[in-house]
């Protein structure tokens, strides 16, 4: 008696969380030391300790009514508001104000308000392949049409020629995510520039306006020096969707926000319309107790030494065993070539030997595997033996 729309997202429900729960089974079987459960970003490092105290503070002295009460504007309360705007102009040289943001409940909420916001049946939406896959549920909610650009593997920088091409008048909006899920790509300054002139010419030739969707939740997992371009400075029509899922470890809290700048084309009407979404999404607003703790939290950072060992253990140990994969320059995750044509078939026999991948086509990119390595170091120096039996059998 389901919906025929959700006949079909049950059908092809989330590859990610059916490995996750495949591997809470499997724990219970063997024990969680013997499963290397590589599915899920989930981080492992736990929040800052100032999270604790200001959540405990703010337990103490707020009113408990208020604390935990509606906020006056859907959009969040005020002074939180102004708070992250004032952190993203001392970071990133830009000219927010309190009315530019929007907390949402995570950056999947944030996703889903502006396209709530955005998108007309039929409308348009591009991204680039490998994306993460819940951008076609979030785009279909709205009766969008999600366009994909095909992947250049060999960088896994976004094929500029493509996307041109595939520009037409019905296109509303292109997500983009940097650092990357699943790949732990970094677009570049020239690939921002470049795709922003891209979009520029084609406004112009359609008369219409294009929304660059900045997803990031990984914008503070970079390492080795790697700069992330903060989108808006390239790009009038951007709107950036965060969250503090990764940066302070709260995946579960479901706290983050919208930027829509004033140079977006009609930022007031789409402001209103991120607000009022908000709402009648069902969210009504964002947690007001995590709203309150990342104000205090702002400058606090989780400590990303833990993902840069592991990324470096790991993608040295599968490179030594003969596995292909780019090295990431952000996020938490490997994207690693399939050494047959069939990634699920190699998802399957990696199950075997008790690790537990993701199939690139979950994705929008088969013969890739995702690999997430924000578990416990002993995790991944413990899982390289069964790689290497696994390897073994592609030999």
């Amino acid at each position: 008696m389901i919906s025929k729309k959700m006949e079909n997202m049950v059908a092809n429900s989330s590859a990610i969380r059916a490995m996750f729960e495949e591997g809470n089974r499997l724990a219970k079987i063997y024990g969680a030391e013997n499963v290397f459960d590589f599915s899920l970003g989930n981080p492992n490092v736990p929040a800052p300790e100032a999270v604790k105290k200001a959540i405990i503070d703010l337990l103490n002295e707020e009113d408990p009514v208020v604390l935990h009460g509606y906020t006056n504007s859907n959009a969040g309360y005020e002074d939180v508001r102004q708070a992250v705007a004032e952190s993203l102009n001392d970071r990133f040289d830009t000219a927010f104000s309190g009315k530019n943001i929007t907390m949402t409940v995570g950056a999947a909420g944030g996703l889903n308000v502006i396209l709530k916001a955005l998108l007309n049946p039929g409308d348009e939406v591009i991204t680039f392949v490998p994306y993460f896959g819940e951008y076609r549920s979030y785009v279909n909610n709205y009766d969008g049409v999600l366009v994909e650009i095909s992947p250049d593997t060999a960088t896994f920088q976004p094929k500029l020629d493509e996307f041109e091409e595939k520009i037409t008048p019905k296109t509303k909006a292109v997500i983009v995510n940097t650092p990357n899920n699943p790949t732990g790509v970094v677009y570049s300054e020239d690939t921002i520039k470049k795709m922003a002139a891209v979009m520029e010419k084609k406004q112009k030739e359609y008369g219409t306006d294009i929304y660059l969707i900045s997803d990031e939740p990984y914008r503070e997992l970079a390492y080795d020096g790697v700069e992330v371009p903060y989108l808006t400075k390239y790009y009038d029509n951007t709107v950036v969707g965060y969250s503090y899922s990764k940066s302070l470890s709260l995946p579960g809290e479901r706290i983050g926000y919208l930027v829509i700048p004033d140079e977006a084309a009609d930022s007031e009407d789409l402001i209103a319309a991120a607000n009022v979404a908000t709402r009648i999404l069902g969210f009504v607003n964002a947690p007001t107790l995590q709203q309150k703790v990342v104000k205090v939290c702002l400058n606090e950072k989780t400590d990303i030494s833990f993902y840069d060992r592991n990324r470096e253990t790991l993608y040295n140990g599968l490179k030594d065993l003969g596995f292909e994969c780019i090295k990431p320059e952000g996020a938490f995750y490997l994207f690693v070539k399939s050494p047959v044509e069939d990634e699920k078939e190699f998802c399957a026999s990696a199950k075997k030997y008790n690790i537990l991948l993701v199939p690139g086509s979950s994705f929008g990119c088969p013969g890739y595997v995702r690999i997430a390595y924000c578990v416990a170091h002993e995790t991944i120096v413990n899982s390289l033996p069964k790689f290497a039996e696994l390897a073994a059998e592609y030999k």
